[in-house]
């Protein structure tokens, strides 16, 4: 009681000093109400009673020792006599009225622990409810404190009343505070709000319902999205059930949109670290769709920063970034759902910036597996145009600083899309290289850039060392002064220019060349040193004797001297230096003079400079020095005539001469002088250069005349000086020396060189718009073209013909390039090796006696070089080509002249028979056969020739026939095929042919080249039309090609023999051929203008109803799908007229067809963003029609019965062509299954039953099977039926992995299917019972052992589905086990007789079968279907049946049962389990 009489007066002093306190109390400060008083007193003393006291009023009240005690006191007191509760709160609720007094009783008395007179007061049940409405009614009155006071906690009472509710050992009713709570923190403040959100889970503890508390933050974040941190780390902490969370999923997922830049990262953590396999795929999603955080920027602004040389940088980009790669290294199951997210998109607009960073942040975080898959899918989306320059753009530029830490991952996109295959993979890896170059100024990165490009470049790849000049090639275009510092890096190039190929040379040479020019105008002399170096090596290699390092420094050379002798480089003249055109012709002087003893680098020297001026403006005094050199032309090359006649006749070698080909009649003035250039010498080295010179020449004249060449009209009309056309008959060739055979030979081959760059020259003048060239001019011209194209055709025949007689190799006039663009280095420049040695005594006899001397000197040196070739050292490339390592490249170029010596030996001695006794016959349709092995010599043609296709030439003719312009345009069509065949991927049929090339068109892309044919596609079926007309049998002049031919002033030869029907036969053979390989190009899909302009070109008058009525709704004129229906139609229409002339024709219609529907499913697949699903549906029902009317078509043509006429020599030859028709009909049948069943079981085992032609059509309807074509069709039914089993065997494998959900009837009619696959291989392979065809029999071992192999994998099905379906099971095995033992008896037979063919196949095939014969003991034995199994001795017997007493065998009377399951291993080993017999108990 001293006690409470203490703490009384000690009250009554403190409210004494009260009044001057803050506190305000709500009564009248004069004097406190007496209930009141009590109130307190009655508080005070329950509590002393408890051990707490509250006499220090400047400090927390002093509590018991023991904490626990005032608890358990307080507890047992109220719940003793509830009234006393009330009591107690009233006198509290009266106490804290004070500021101070409520400070007091929330602050601990020892700061370090948490033991506040309120938190022990909370922990007591019956008054802990109504103490904490207290406490948060309290709460409001501190609302309006500045949170910018940094205050500490003590202070802050706002914070001190929330931090009381914390880390509670219990609630009592949670649901009525939390209610309470979330009703207060509406109207707290932001500062308030965020304390009382984060502290949530701590305050309201693990309860199992926390919906009102998410219900209520999610209101609460709508109306002020600032609290979105806190937030999410309360929803991070709480214990929310699945549906909750869920819910807080889906309320995060909203605010992606709304949210701050600075809060993302936390947003974008809290949502990936909650990711579970049920929504992942919907996070992904949502993040993907509404993340833009990267690219947003104002790229002039960012531009204006770089301009201050300051760069932007968003540090909330950079902490998105982190976020996103921080919990994807945390949960590796985000990362194979982004990739399937990403791999399921399907259009380009539905990829986006941040599916880039995604990539890389992956490949950051990944292990190998990983980034291999990255890559993979990167390729992937560029390929099909879904990632985008503009999407890397807005990554890389203007993000330097956000870039910079990913940088390493950029590098390794970049080199990893440089070294695909695929040329849209790496133009985007060159952009790649470039953007990066171009953002990242800093000597590091750009060194890291160029290191990566220098390891392609040593790739040894082709495609890859060419896209990484040419990235370099782009960089030092445009950054030569930045990338002289960093030259050290680069210059290694220069000592490994020999393993180049041309095209890549002309990269390297181009890249140090910007160097040297850049270097020349900077002061330092790093850029002097680049120059000086590469001009130091370029003088050497054109100096040096061996022909290749010439060519190299040549293409050097003129690469130099297009960057210094462009105009616009200029530079000021200085008594001290040489200006840039000085230098240039310094260099092209030298060049010119160490190629004037060899001829062939001197034509390489001309092409070269006629691609520059072509290409580059050059300075004045280049172009005059060029012209000057160029004006020998005349009196080396030209005579002058006399009223269009040769002034004297003489004999040149006992060779008579005339003029041919006289355009202009009498007023020519002067004539090509070929047969005395060529009689001078039989090397006849200075013609060599002629056609590459008179290509310069008018390159020059078009530069100096504005494009006109009415300079040298006079060129393309004058006469050609060649031997007398009597020589071309019977008597006249037989009469002609040895000697005189060749001088013809290149005579006619120097002419038609001539004339194939008259036409180039001369086409540019009709096929472009020159102000210059009259109408009036040009249609001179263009009847002037024609005839010379005549005459080229007739020269062409002659020379193949003089070729076929007398073989020898032609001189080079082009070098040849290979697909890769590179150059044939190794081969000779001067006529081939074959004539050499025979032509040695005879050019000894024809030198004047003063000349001997020199000729021996020379003959000297040019032995001493061979002796010299000889003793060299042998190049890594010449160990490569002897250990058969040489590029497809070189293979291809050493196949063309090695092809033409073989076939020249093998055909010399019966050509040089038979052209004594048989008569000169020339046939002007026919494939120059002996000519094409040397076409890579010829100057080739350039593409603007194809617009001859669309001139027609009716004046001077005896009649408008149709057929008189086919020759011409099939020698057209062939060389467009021929081009044609450059752009599509190599095959075995293209791998021998070796075509010449200009250099521009192997520059050309396939855009390039179809924008260039567009113009043509009209004429292609024009004159398709007048061929199909011819063949109908329409009217036709017999004379018409002699008459034109006089007309082009073609020499009367009466043995050139023209077929109208051969001919048309051709050019619609060429036509179609060209049509398909222009309708399947990379690119033509991508292009639809140019695509429905080709479709255009080849429409019906009318397509039938019949094709459109099974459409709906029915496809509208102009849309693709009905110009495709139309190109269908008329070829449909075309192999139906075929098929009663010529089975060649009707063949290349069907694969014509064919290429239709290709083209129409590879639009189907490349559709366009803006393409629509109704759009597809139809093109996909459009297909399907297609398909199936291809089916049908390809069985008309195997059941037609071909006459012999029409077949052209008979079914010999053509089991290539039926093969492909019969997987066509096979492949778009109705049932394909039941049609092999048929084919092979029924109508293939006939073939060895028929003994005449009658007989054959009327067994079962297909006249394209017989015995010239049985192998044919024996592989592909081999090959029908494995593709068959292969597709079942996939579904088999689905339907296992599945394991529930599919039907009985599923399995049954698998099975079925897979009973006629067994059923067609047996009866297959037993067909080698009745064929002795080693070929036959080596398709039936390996074939057969394939079968057996793809059909194991299989088996796990058949085991789980044995017991439901045990009879077909068996049944699948027994059958099986007759081809098994067909092919063991094929095997030994073929090992004692040692045929190799089949003997390189039986290993794999004996341990398949060895494998399927262990799997079919353990099925039998697994399961419990009374089956047994035994195994025993093979018996050896042969293909008849017949026991071979060769090897003993077990007297075991159960082997004679159902004879053997299986037969897999070899008879030689003595005891092996070699055969199976099932019993069925």
């Amino acid at each position: 009681m001293v006690l409470l009489r203490q703490q009384k007066s000690s009250l009554k002093r403190e409210r004494e000093r009260e009044p001057s306190s803050s506190f305000r109390s709500p009564f009248p400060s004069s004097k406190v109400p007496k209930s009141l008083d009590l109130e307190i007193e009655k508080m005070v003393s329950i509590l002393a009673d408890a051990g707490c006291t509250l006499i220090n009023h400047s400090a927390p009240p002093s509590l018991p020792s023991d904490p626990n005690h005032l608890q358990r006191h307080l507890t047992h007191l109220f719940s003793g006599d509830p009234s006393l509760s009330s009591h107690f709160l009233a006198g509290f609720s009266t106490y804290i009225q004070s500021p101070n007094n409520l400070t007091r009783v929330l602050n601990s008395l020892n700061p370090g622990r948490k033991n506040s007179l309120v938190r022990h007061l909370l922990l007591v049940p019956s008054i802990q409810l109504d103490l904490m409405n207290m406490l948060l009614e309290k709460l409001p009155e501190f609302f309006d404190i500045n949170p910018e006071a940094s205050l500490s906690l003590q202070d802050d009472v706002g914070r001190l009343i929330i931090n009381q509710f914390r880390w509670l050992d219990f609630l009592v009713d949670p649901q009525a505070f939390t209610d309470k709570l979330m009703q207060l923190l509406c109207i707290c403040p932001l500062h308030l709000k965020k304390e009382i959100i984060g502290s949530l889970p701590e305050i309201i503890g693990d309860q199992s319902n926390n919906k009102t508390v998410v219900d209520s933050l999610h209101q609460i974040l709508r109306e002020d999205s600032a609290i979105i941190v806190p937030v999410l780390d309360c929803f991070s902490n709480l214990n929310l059930d699945g549906q909750l969370q869920e819910q807080v999923i889906t309320i995060a997922l909203s605010c992606i949109r709304t949210i701050d830049a600075q809060h993302m990262p936390y947003l974008l953590r809290f949502l990936l670290l909650s990711a579970t396999q049920a929504n992942v795929r919907m996070i992904i999603c949502h993040i993907r769709q509404h993340l833009k955080f990267v690219g947003e920027s104002n790229f002039r602004a960012t531009q204006q920063y770089k301009l201050k040389g300051k760069s932007p940088v968003d540090h909330s980009e950079a902490s998105i970034l982190d976020a996103l790669r921080s919990s994807l290294r945390f949960k590796n199951m985000l990362c194979q759902e982004i990739l399937k997210e990403l791999n399921g998109l399907q259009k380009p607009q539905d990829h986006k910036v941040i599916d880039i960073w995604l990539l890389v942040l992956m490949y950051t975080n990944g292990d190998i597996a990983l980034q291999r898959s990255i890559l993979k899918l990167f390729k992937k989306k560029i390929i099909e145009d879904c990632i985008q320059e503009v999407m890397l753009d807005q990554c890389i530029r203007g993000n330097k600083e956000l870039v910079q830490d990913y940088f390493p991952s950029f590098l390794s996109f970049s080199e990893y899309l440089l070294g695909c295959k695929e040329q849209k993979t790496r133009e985007f890896g060159i952009y790649m290289y470039t953007s990066l170059f171009e953002e990242f100024t800093d000597t590091y990165s750009r060194q890291e850039v160029l290191g990566a490009l220098i390891t392609h470049v040593g790739s040894g790849v082709s495609f890859e060392v060419s896209s990484a000049l040419e990235t370099m090639a782009l960089l030092a275009s445009k950054y030569a002064p930045e990338l002289i510092p960093l030259s050290s890096h680069i210059n290694g190039i220069l000592d490994y220019l020999e393993g180049f190929s041309i095209a890549n040379l002309h990269k390297v040479y181009e890249v140090f060349s910007h160097l040297a020019l850049s270097g020349q105008s900077s002061a330092g002399c790093l850029g002097s040193s680049i120059a000086n170096e590469l001009l130091m090596i370029v003088r050497k290699q054109v100096s040096h004797t061996e022909l290749k390092y010439k060519k190299m420094g040549l293409i050097g050379t003129l690469k130099i001297v297009s960057c210094l002798g462009d105009a616009s480089n200029v530079t000021g003249t200085s008594p001290f230096q040489k200006s840039n055109a000085e230098e240039a012709l310094e260099l092209l002087k030298t060049s010119l003079n160490s190629c004037k003893q060899m001829y062939l680098p001197l034509i390489l020297f001309y092409d070269e400079l006629t691609t520059v001026l072509n290409c580059r403006t050059l300075q004045p005094e280049i172009i005059e020095w060029i012209a000057k050199h160029v004006g020998e032309f005349e009196y080396m090359f030209l005579s002058d005539l006399e009223g269009g006649q040769l002034p004297i006749k003489d004999s040149y070698c006992g060779l008579e001469g005339e003029l041919w080909m006289n355009l202009d009649g009498d007023i020519s003035p002067i004539c090509l002088n070929i047969l005395p250039l060529v009689s001078s010498s039989l090397q006849s080295d200075s013609l060599q250069i002629l056609p590459a010179k008179f290509l310069l020449l008018s390159a020059v004249e078009r530069l100096t005349n504005q494009g006109s060449l009415g300079g040298i009209d006079a060129l393309l009309g004058c006469p050609l000086h060649l031997p007398s056309s009597k020589y071309f008959s019977a008597a006249g060739w037989q009469s002609l020396t040895e000697k005189q055979k060749q001088i013809v030979s290149l005579s006619l081959y120097y002419a038609a060189n001539w004339i194939r760059e008259l036409l180039n020259a001369f086409c540019t003048q009709v096929a472009e718009r020159l102000e210059l060239v009259s109408q009036a001019t040009k249609q001179d011209i263009i009847a002037k073209l024609l005839k010379r194209l005549r005459n080229l055709v007739f020269l062409e025949s002659l020379l193949n013909y003089s070729i076929k007689c007398c073989p020898q190799s032609l001189p080079e006039l082009h070098l040849l390039l290979d697909q890769c663009g590179s150059l044939l280095l190794h081969q000779p420049s001067k006529m081939g090796q074959v004539t050499k040695k025979n032509e040695n005594k005879k050019i000894h006899d024809s030198i004047p006696p003063d000349k001997k001397r020199k000729h021996k000197k020379i003959s000297k040196s040019s032995t001493s070089s061979d002796i010299n070739e000889k003793l060299q050292q042998p190049t890594i490339l010449d160990v490569l080509r002897k250990a058969g390592s040489l590029t497809s490249q070189e293979v291809t170029n050493e196949d063309c002249s090695s092809t033409f010596s073989k076939s020249r030996k093998a055909e010399a001695p019966d050509q040089t028979s038979s052209d004594c006794n048989e008569a000169v016959i020339i046939e002007v349709s026919t494939i120059a056969k002996d000519l094409e092995t040397q076409r890579y010599k010829f100057r080739p043609l350039q593409l603007q020739c194809l617009s001859f296709l669309t001139f027609s030439k009716n004046q001077d003719s005896c009649c408008s026939d149709p057929a008189v312009e086919l020759p011409l345009y099939l020698y057209l069509l062939r060389d467009f095929h021929y081009k044609l065949d450059y752009f599509t991927p190599p095959s075995k049929q293209l791998s021998l042919r070796c075509w010449s090339v200009s250099a521009g068109f192997t520059r050309m892309t396939t855009e390039e080249l179809l924008s260039k044919v567009k113009p043509v596609f009209p004429s292609l079926k024009r004159q398709f039309e007048n061929a199909v007309c011819i063949l109908k049998g329409g009217e036709t002049c017999q004379d018409h090609w002699k008459v034109e031919s006089a007309i082009s002033g073609n020499p009367d030869i009466h043995n050139i023999m023209f077929s109208n029907s051969s001919i048309s036969t051709l050019v619609i053979k060429e036509v179609l051929s060209c049509f398909s390989k222009m309708l399947n190009l990379p690119d033509m899909q991508m292009n639809k203008p140019v695509l429905s302009d080709l479709l255009q070109s080849f429409q019906p008058v009318k397509i039938p109803d019949a094709i459109i009525s099974g459409l709906q709704p029915s496809p509208l004129p102009g849309k693709i799908e009905y110009l495709y229906l139309g190109v269908f139609s008329f070829l449909e229409d075309v192999l139906n007229i075929a098929c009663s002339f010529s089975f060649m024709v009707a063949s290349e219609s069907l694969l014509t067809l064919e290429s239709v529907v290709i083209s129409l499913q590879g639009f189907l697949d490349k559709l366009g963003e803006n393409s629509t699903i109704t759009h597809s549906g139809f093109i996909q029902g459009t297909l399907h029609s297609l398909l199936t009317r291809l089916g049908i078509s390809a069985q008309k043509l195997l059941k037609h019965n071909w006459d012999d006429e029409s077949l052209e020599n008979g079914w010999k030859n053509k089991g290539e062509i039926v093969q492909k028709i019969l997987w066509i009909y096979l492949e778009h049948s109705e049932s394909t299954t039941d049609l092999l069943d048929e084919l092979a079981c029924t109508i293939l085992p006939q073939v060895t039953l028929w003994k005449t032609k009658a007989e054959e059509g009327d067994q079962h309807g297909f006249p394209a099977l017989c015995p010239a074509t049985f192998v044919a069709w024996y592989r592909v039914l081999h090959e029908v039926n494995l593709s068959i089993l292969n597709k079942l065997v996939k579904e088999a494998v689905h339907l296992e992995k599945r394991k529930a959900g599919f039907q009985p009837e599923i399995v049954q009619t698998h099975l079925t299917k897979t009973h006629k696959c067994v059923n067609v291989v047996v009866s297959l392979v037993n067909m080698c019972r009745t064929h002795d065809k080693v070929t036959v029999h080596a398709m039936a071992v390996k074939y057969g052992g394939n079968f057996v192999d793809t059909f194991l994998k299989a088996f796990d099905f058949l085991q789980v589905h044995f017991q439901t379906h045990n009879e077909i099971v068996i049944q699948l095995v027994k059958e099986l086990q007759k081809a098994t033992r067909t092919i063991q008896i094929l095997c030994s037979e073929a090992k004692g007789l040692k045929q190799t063919v089949i003997t390189s196949k039986i290993p794999s095939t004996k341990r398949s079968m060895e494998r399927f014969l262990f799997r079919v003991k353990a099925l039998l034995h697994t399961s419990s279907s009374g089956c047994t199994f035994w195994m025993g001795n093979l018996k050896h017997k042969d293909l008849m049946g017949q026991v071979v007493s060769s090897q003993a065998y077990v007297d075991d009377p159960n082997t004679n049962f159902d004879e053997d399951q299986t037969e897999a291993v070899d008879e030689d080993q003595p005891v092996s389990p070699a055969s199976a017999d099932r019993q069925t108990e």
